[in-house]
Parts: structure tokens; sequence; C-alpha cells
């Protein structure tokens, strides 16, 4: 019926959707004149926008660079006037060499002197002092308290300027100062060991060439020294792509890299001064003309809005039709729906009618199958049946052994009993392995018994293993295959259960019985086994079993050799008997 509805259905001629007509008229009519016009507004207010930012940067930037120009300089002129003047080159030369502590102090004096005068003069200047690096104290005149740790390794080295060296951005070396400054190291002719004039800049000026106001915008700035090898991102941090970025050299002024704008500027020096912007701070004013834009789009929107709803209660009727077509099917299923002779409605009404049918449907089939359930329920009442009547005659057997004093039959008809209960009883399928090896041991006396005594056995296990749970049955068909078809004369069956990491048990059935060859072993486990040598049928039990309690968590394995004896081994998650799903239930 349900394929004949759809048919029908099929067949209809088809008919426009209201719905998409007027969604499509409304959006077509408010947003396509917005959207050309806002298109072609953007990228003209963007291409005059951007291109009047980038020339304040580009102009900004340049200010900056020829301020860090001309302190380089100014440190170069101070460090030549320290390093080459043949009078105060004199006088270091005498310092180093005299003895007399007054005639030293003197010479020190001196030398300072003229470093406070030069320093007066040049106000770019900060921290001036002769070091000599091998000596002892390598700071031998300074004009400020300096620090005794100097290493001009451990700087990072800027650039190779007019004969000497310069480093920085980096803290000063000023002892009560961690500024950031540019330096300069320039060697002195003095006899003896080497001397080097060390100049930095003033402590403020860095702070100073790169105030954040002059732009009126957040920028960064990196420092790239001569070789390009060492960036130093003035202010805060930048992603590492950009920072590889601007050492690369370039012969653009304007770079774009991961949402950041590169202004960059090289010096006649050979480094180079570049600003960063980020992408958003950079299209701000654009943004906030988008914005508006955005706020027009909205205004259209609610209008479309407006008179959407205003469509919309044009077609209120037919919506309150279906409303009461729903009520009355929850009222009476089998009741056919009418249709309201809008497609959209008619559509929805038509899905419900099917719906409905398959409700009727799945309720027939619950009753029945709810009706199967009850016959199963009283055949299995039914099939308890045997059992009971099974443990009532062998408990009359054994009250009858004991009665008459027959010993082994009684203890025969015990451990029968034991083994009969277990196996029989209704008892969850889920026990733990201390009940399981219960089981084991009064099933392999029962054989002994009945073989005569003609093998010897084994049952043991981990004290910690005792109260992990397994599935019931899962160890008998494993020794019952070991005695039926593994056993000769001086036969033994070892039965080994123990811990295997924190969370695994390992459970192992040996024999030294006949074995088994590999192509045998592996139609066990594949389970092609022949059913008629009843190997097959335990172990495909067990492996079953398993599938069921453990999935993929279970390894199962089997080694054997012709005449060496077979060992079976079961390795499983430790588990709790609540973690186990009893999923089979109870055992008639």
């Amino acid at each position: 019926m349900i394929g004949r509805r759809k048919s029908a259905s099929s067949s209809r001629p088809r008919v426009k959707s209201l719905r998409r007509i007027l969604v499509f008229y409304l959006l077509a009519a408010a947003l396509l004149p917005l959207i050309v016009v806002g298109v072609t507004a953007y990228y003209s207010i963007y291409s005059i926008l951007s291109g009047k930012i980038a020339s304040g940067i580009n102009a900004g930037l340049e200010q900056q660079a020829y301020r860090l120009e001309n302190a380089f300089d100014n440190l170069d002129y101070a460090s030549k006037q320290f390093a080459l003047d043949g009078q105060i080159v004199e006088e270091m030369s005498s310092f180093l060499q005299e003895r007399q502590i007054y005639r030293k102090a003197q010479l020190m004096t001196s030398i300072n002197e003229k470093i406070n005068l030069v320093n007066f003069t040049n106000p770019y200047i900060g921290l001036t002092a002769y070091l000599a690096p091998e000596s002892a104290d390598p700071v031998l005149v300074t004009s400020l308290s300096a620090r005794r740790d100097f290493d001009f390794e451990k700087l990072p080295r800027f650039m190779h300027y007019s004969g000497a060296d310069y480093y920085g951005p980096h803290p000063t070396m000023y002892s009560v100062g961690d500024n950031l400054v540019l330096s300069e190291r320039r060697a002195v002719k003095v006899s003896g060991y080497p001397v080097y004039i060390y100049l930095e800049t003033n402590y403020s000026l860095l702070r100073r060439v790169f105030d954040q106001d002059s732009y009126g915008m957040k920028m960064q700035h990196m420092l790239v020294s001569q070789d390009g090898g060492h960036v130093h991102v003035i202010e805060g941090e930048l992603p590492e792509r950009v920072t590889q970025a601007a050492a690369l050299p370039s012969t653009s002024s304007h770079d774009e890299v991961e949402g950041y704008h590169l202004f960059r500027y090289t010096s006649p020096q050979g480094w180079q001064l570049v600003a960063v912007v980020k992408k958003t701070v950079f299209n701000r004013e654009i943004y906030d003309w988008v914005v508006k834009v955005v706020v027009l789009a909205l205004f259209t929107l609610l209008f479309a809005a407006s008179l959407g709803i205003l469509v919309w209660r044009r077609m209120y009727a037919p919506l309150r039709k279906l409303n009461q077509e729903i009520n009355r099917m929850a009222e009476n299923v089998t009741a056919p729906v009418t249709f309201t002779q809008v497609e959209e409605f008619d559509h929805v009404l038509n899905n419900f009618q099917q719906m409905k049918e398959q409700v009727n449907e799945l309720i027939q089939a619950v009753a029945r199958n709810e009706k199967q359930k009850s016959q199963f329920e009283v055949e299995k009442l039914l099939s308890q049946i045997n059992p009971h009547f099974l443990h009532n005659t062998l408990n009359t057997v054994q009250w009858l052994a004991r009665l008459n004093g027959q010993k082994d039959i009684d203890r025969l008809v015990t451990l029968l009993v034991k083994v009969l209960h277990y196996n029989l009883g209704k008892n969850s399928l889920i026990v733990t392995i201390e009940e399981e090896m219960e089981a084991i041991r009064n099933y392999m006396e029962l054989q002994r018994i009945r073989y005569d005594y003609e093998f010897d056995f084994r049952v043991e296990a981990d004290e910690d293993v005792l109260s992990a749970a397994v599935p019931r049955f899962l160890l008998q068909p494993l020794v019952e295959n070991s005695i039926y078809h593994g056993i000769s004369d001086n036969g033994w069956v070892e039965v080994r259960i123990t811990q295997d990491g924190e969370s695994r048990i390992l459970l192992r059935v040996s024999d030294n019985g006949a074995g088994m060859t590999e192509e045998e072993i592996a139609k066990l486990l594949a389970g092609k086994s022949e059913e008629k040598k009843g190997l097959g049928i335990g172990f495909s039990y067990v492996s079953r079993m398993l599938h069921t309690y453990f999935g993929s968590e279970m390894k199962l394995d089997i080694v054997s050799k012709p005449e060496e004896g077979t060992t079976v081994s079961i390795l499983i998650p430790r588990k709790r008997k609540e973690d186990l799903d009893d999923t089979s239930g109870s055992r008639g």
C-alpha cells in the first residue's frame, strides 16, 4: 500500500512551491541591489583607504629609520674619539702599564672627565666603558656603574659598520637598568692585551623612536640585522612565520604574511626596519564602513521579513487546517487524512499517512512477538522439569548409598550432583574463577573415577584472580577434550590461571596427550574442524562464548605438536561479575 501511494505521489504533476517563490523574490528584491552597490563601493573605498594608510605608515617608518641611523652615526663618531684620539689613547696605555695606585687613579680621573665631556655634548649616548675581556676585571673605566659579566659573544650581533661591531637591541649593561639599547664595540690601539671602547645609546632612545602615537594605530616593529640572522621584535611577540619572512631578502617594501602587513625600510648601513600591523587593525576604517553597510542590510532584511510575515498570514488558514488534521490523526490512527490542496502541506500529510500505516504494522508485529515470547516462557518452564527430576532422583540414590554404607557410590553421586547442578543450574551465566575452578575439580575427579584413575590432574590459580568473572562452563569443554582426545596411560591434565599484567588474566589447559598438527590447529581456530571428532564442538562453544562476552579484547591460542601434548591459552581482560553483560539470562 505504501508503494502504491509513493507511485501515485510521484505520478502527480510537479507544482512549484509557494514558499520558495516568496522567499526567492523577496530576497532578490531586497538584497540584489544592495549587494551590487556594496561590492562596488567596497573595492573602491578599500583601494583609497589602504593606499592612504600605507603611505602614512611608510612615511613614519622612514622617520624612525632616520633617527636610528643618526643614533648609529653618533655612536660611530664618539667611539672614534675614544679609540683613535691620540691623547686619550695614550692615557689608556699608561693606565694599563702603571703600577702606582695614586698615578693610576689620576689617569682614571682624567679618562673619566673626557668620557663625561663627550657624553655631555652627545645626548644620544648612554653608558660608555673601556673593556678588557681577557683581564680578571674586564671593566677598566666606565661612565656609569656597569655589570662585571661583560660577554660580547652573548650579545645579538646587529651589523659591522665603519670598522666597528654593533649589537642590539639588548638589555643595557648599566647595573641598575634593564632598558633596551643599541651598542657599539670598537678596538682601541693600546699595547698589551686587547682593549675595546663600548658605548650604548641613551636608555630611552628606542622608546622615543618607536612611539605608538605617531601612527594612530597599534604597530609592532622588527629590527633585522645586517646579515639577516637576527630579528628582534620591539613590542610584544609575533608569529614565527612573520619573523622568518622579515629575515628573508625582499625587493618589495610591502608584504603580506599570515594576516599581517609588513612595511620594510632597508638602511644604507645594511640593516632593515620592518613595521608590522595586523590586517584587522589596518582595515579598521574599512571595517567601520562595512558595519554601516551591514546595518543598512539588516534594516532591508527586516523590511523583507515584515513583508514575508504579511504574506505568511495569508497562508495561515491552510496551516490551521493542517494542525487540526494532525490532532485528528493522534486520536484515530486508522482514519485517512484529508488534503489541503496546498503542495507543501499535502506533502507533509502524505508522509503522516505513510507513517501511520507503518505504525499500525509495527503494533501488529509487537503483538505477535509478545505472543511468541509467552509461548517460549511456557516451553522454558516445561524444559526445567527433566533437570529437576534428574536432581531429585540422584539425591535419592545418594541417600540410599549413604544408608547402605556405599561410600564410593556416595562419593560418585555427590560429584555428579555437583557437576549437574553447576552445568544445569538456574544461576547467572557469569561466575567467578573460584567457582569455575571448583566445578572443574569436581568434573575431573568424576572423570578419574570413570577412567579408573588412569590420569592425574592439577588445578591451580593465583589468589589475585579468584574473584574475577568469567562465563560459566568456559573451561570444562577444553578439559573434556584433553581427557577424550589427548590422554593415554600415565597422562595428566593441568589447568593453570594466572594474572597477566595489571588488567588481564591468562587461562591455560594443558595435557601430555597425542597432540595435533599445525593443519589441525589452523582448522580448529578457523572453526572448520570436523564435528564428528567431537573436538570442534566444545572448542567452537568456548570460542563463541569468548567472542560474546569479550569481543576483540580476548585472545585464543593453541600450541601443540604430535605426541608432545597440547596447550590451549585464553587471554581475557579482568572484569567483575557486574561488569559483564549477562545477555543470555538465566539457564533453565
